[in-house]
């Protein structure tokens, strides 16, 4: 009974060695642990080395240093409601509805309680108009009722408006106010942060926390709006103008078109 109570004791080689496995990632091969750059790079891929994302962001700067929100407003309401109707459609057309949106509804309190017939009309050739109508006045029912009429400066407070996910929310905050909450994913970021080895993720939330970790803090929201203006110019989805492109050099997508 003693023999086999010590047999059962003994790890297996294959548990030794998962074990071996195991402690090696939390120390490293070298015997020191590793650095925090180093643990975020094996999660995320060896495209978000340090000296890699630094001469990324540079390369951005020079190409595209005054980049911002293309969305035409005024103040953080007119923001809410342009970033709610841009989904599903281009910046474009939002702008050109819009002009004459925000002439007929110019604060939370004129949309909140409009005709949701006529704005339906209004704002019909964005798409899901019907749904977009629900979403941008209930914002506004929101805003007037339960923040005095003006658009909520924090993450949680946002995300408790009608239509409002992280996306619209980042657009806000880090555009109307200059707050740093998170990174925008839309789908140019999307695109361009896996064509950049940013991320391995294809969802939006994933994504974006990968960013959030390999990109400063201080750079989130110019480097949203950058990337934004990179794939709308250069870097597009189908036939992008690698040629044309300051980040040729450090860029290693197998869909580079040179």
């Amino acid at each position: 009974m003693a023999a086999r109570g010590a047999a059962k004791s003994k790890k297996s080689p294959r548990k030794r060695e998962k074990r071996r496995f195991k402690k090696l990632e939390v120390i490293g091969s070298t015997g020191q642990r590793p650095t925090k750059a180093e643990r975020v790079a094996r999660t995320v891929g060896p495209g978000t080395d340090p000296k890699r994302v630094s001469a990324i962001l540079a390369k951005l700067d020079e190409a595209y240093p005054e980049a911002t929100c293309e969305l035409k407003h005024e103040n953080a309401f007119q923001l809410l409601i342009s970033t709610i109707l841009s989904a599903q459609t281009t910046d474009v057309r939002v702008n050109q509805v819009t002009k004459t949106l925000y002439q007929k509804y110019p604060t939370p309190e004129s949309l909140a309680y409009a005709n949701p017939t006529e704005v339906e009309q209004e704002i019909r050739p964005t798409g899901f108009f019907r749904n977009k109508t629900k979403s941008i006045m209930g914002a506004s029912k929101a805003l007037v009722e339960n923040f005095g009429g003006q658009v909520p400066g924090t993450m949680q407070e946002i995300l408790r408006l009608p239509g409002v996910a992280r996306k619209t929310a980042n657009v806000v905050l880090g555009t109307a106010y200059g707050i740093a909450s998170g990174v925008v994913v839309d789908t140019h970021v999307m695109r361009l942060s896996r064509r950049l080895d940013l991320t391995k993720h294809e969802d939006p939330k994933k994504i974006e926390e990968d960013l959030m970790r390999v990109i400063p803090k201080e750079k989130w929201i110019q480097f949203s709006h950058q990337l934004v203006w990179l794939g709308r110019r250069v870097c597009m989805a189908r036939k992008p103008r690698c040629v044309d492109c300051n980040l040729e050099p450090l860029c290693y997508s197998k869909d580079k078109t040179i």
